[in-house]
Parts: C-alpha cells; sequence; structure tokens
C-alpha cells in the first residue's frame, strides 16, 4: 500500500475545478478548494436549494453544463444514483481531450453507469468521512484520509493531479491511500451493508427488541443498545479493538469476548460473504438503480419501516432531553445527520 503526505499544491491550482453539487461533500471539497487557492465553481440544477448557500459562501453558482464547458476538472458530488443523469445531460458533451472526470465513490464508474470518453483523466478521490468533517478538520488545519485511484490517465499525470486534489481538500494531513476503483467502490459498499449501516442497524434493533420483550423499561433498552454505542465507537477509532477492551470493565471484556461470538455466528459471516459476492457481481448495484429508476419504492417502505420501529419513538423522546445535542435538518429531534448531496 502506496501513502502519500504530500503533493504538489501548484498542479491543482493551475486549474479550474467545477463541483458539481454542494451537499455533504459537495461543500466541504468546493470551499476547502477555495481556500487552498484553487478556482472553484459551483455546478448546480436551476432552483436548487443549495444555491443560496453556495453563494453566501462567496463561491460562483452556474448549471452544471455551464460549469462543466469552463473547468479543467469536473468533479461529481451527486448521490450515485444521479450521476449518470446528470453526466449524460449536463457533462459529457463539455469532457474534451486533456480535461479531467473526478469523482467521491466509484459507484457510478465501476458498475458502468457512465462511460468516460478517451482523452481525458477520470480518477477519484474519497475522504474517508462525512463531508462536515472534511471540512471541519480543514478548517482545524488538520485533515482526513482519503483514497485516490485512476481509472483513466490520458494525460500521464493524472494520479500528479488527483494527489494536488485530495491535498488541497487536507486529506496529505492524515494521508492520502492509493487504492483502484474496484476496491474502493467494493469494500465501501459492503461496509455500509454488512457492518456500517445494515450491520449495526439491524444489530441495534435486535438488542432492544430483546430487553423490552424481556421486560425491561424501552427507555433503558435505548441507552444500553443505541445510546452508549457512541462511547465504544470513539474508543475503536482512537485506538482500535485493543483500546476498547482497554477502557471497559473486566466483566465487559470478559463478556464480550467470551459471548459475541455467540451473536456474530459463522452462519452471519456467511451471509456476509454473499453481501459481498452481490457486490462483486454487480447484482446489489443493478438492484439499487432499478428501484431508483422506479421512484424507489423499496427504498421508501424500507425507509417507512425503519423510521416506525419503537426504538425510534423512544430515541426521539430521550434526545429531546439531551440539550447538548444539534438539531437536524431531517428530524429536528436533536440527532445530528450530514445533509443530503444536491445538484
Amino acid at each position: 500500500m502506496t501513502v502519500h503526505y504530500e503533493a504538489d499544491p501548484a498542479v491543482i491550482r493551475s486549474k479550474t475545478i467545477a463541483v458539481i453539487g454542494y451537499g455533504s461533500q459537495g461543500h466541504a471539497h468546493a470551499l476547502n478548494l477555495r481556500d487552498s487557492g484553487a478556482r472553484v465553481i459551483v455546478g448546480l440544477r436551476e432552483g436548487s436549494a443549495s444555491a443560496t448557500d453556495a453563494r453566501a459562501a462567496g463561491l460562483e453558482v452556474v448549471s452544471p453544463a455551464e460549469a462543466a464547458s469552463r473547468a479543467d476538472v469536473v468533479m461529481l458530488l451527486v448521490p450515485d444514483q444521479h450521476h449518470k443523469a446528470v453526466y449524460e445531460g449536463s457533462i459529457r458533451e463539455h469532457l474534451t481531450p486533456g480535461k479531467a472526470l473526478a469523482v467521491g465513490h466509484g459507484f457510478s464508474i465501476h458498475y458502468d453507469q457512465i462511460q468516460p470518453p478517451e482523452g481525458v483523466d477520470v480518477f477519484l478521490v474519497a475522504p474517508k468521512s462525512p463531508g462536515h468533517l472534511v471540512r471541519r478538520t480543514y478548517e482545524e488545519g488538520r485533515g482526513v484520509p482519503c483514497l485516490v485511484a485512476i481509472h483513466q490517465d490520458a494525460t500521464g499525470s493524472a494520479l500528479d493531479l488527483a494527489l494536488s486534489y485530495a491535498d488541497a481538500i487536507g486529506g496529505t494531513h492524515a494521508g492520502v491511500i492509493e487504492t483502484t476503483f474496484k476496491d474502493e467502490t467494493e469494500t465501501d459498499l459492503f461496509g455500509e451493508q454488512a457492518v456500517l449501516c445494515g450491520g449495526s442497524e439491524a444489530l441495534i434493533k435486535a438488542g432492544f427488541e430483546t430487553l423490552v420483550e424481556g421486560g425491561y423499561p424501552p427507555e433503558l433498552a435505548y441507552f444500553e443498545c443505541l445510546h452508549e454505542l457512541k462511547l465504544i465507537v470513539d474508543l475503536y477509532y482512537e485506538g482500535g479493538l485493543e483500546r476498547m477492551n482497554y477502557s471497559v470493565s473486566d466483566t465487559a471484556e470478559y463478556g464480550g469476548h467470551a459471548l459475541g461470538n455467540r451473536i456474530v455466528t459463522p452462519a452471519v459471516k456467511a451471509e456476509m460473504k454473499k453481501v459481498l459476492e452481490e457486490v462483486q457481481s454487480g447484482q446489489f448495484a443493478r438492484e439499487f438503480i432499478a428501484d431508483q429508476e422506479a421512484g424507489a419504492p423499496r427504498l421508501k417502505a424500507m425507509r417507512e419501516s425503519s423510521e416506525a420501529h419503537p426504538i425510534e419513538r423512544i430515541g426521539r423522546k430521550l434526545r429531546g432531553m439531551m440539550d447538548w445535542l444539534r438539531p437536524t435538518a431531517a428530524s429536528g429531534d436533536g440527532a445530528s445527520v450530514p445533509a443530503t448531496p444536491s445538484a
């Protein structure tokens, strides 16, 4: 594995960058690039709610098509399911030889939603963090780790450009790791489904339900199975599994070692392998895109089911009592949720 801690800032400063989208990642990339001395244009569709925020931050906002026509580097930071439509409708015709197309996640390139023309560089810069932390750590003089990958090196300098871009958003302060579009995309999707989002949510709900069905107050179940999880995750983040086990009580460490494998059994790991196979084969991508193209009926149904779970009702009540939590634009109940990327 190659990790970079420095790059030539002059490379990206010599370019005009169009950041398409101004959501969680888009706003962080645009502002960090601008503050690093690069020329930045934000491309947003007419009527975008993000346009006011971008202009208030001192950024120039134009249509995605105009931004792409004027830019040397086009960074596409709208949600994955919109990449194809935005690319086909606003970007493709403006990708003349010598320009570069960049993405913050390899989904649309890896699964052939977008097929860039010859003659342009195609690269990925993926911060391993939500956008608000990309911005905040940059303002603090630090950064978050980033992945870089090259899909197409038409100019022979795509890696230098990608590294300079990553440096300008703060990545070299924490380390920029070279990878491939395949590895970034497939590990990211697997992690989201099996551990970070799908796996953790299912585990939390199952634990909550087990305690409530056992006769315990839902408030205690919420604290034990959801609220305190942040404390454990912070320890993982700071020092790995060893740090967590060192920091908890001997009782907790013994129970974790002795009983954790009774929860995450070989059968669970076998299902994880099936999930990975579906990611690798493109089955998940096809299902996701088909659902989106149909108006997202399955996603909406699953979202409604999750929001109706009793843990959400009791959670809203308890978070309402925690005045140190910042409100969220999504629900206003006190949980902090990053904004959704928008075009």
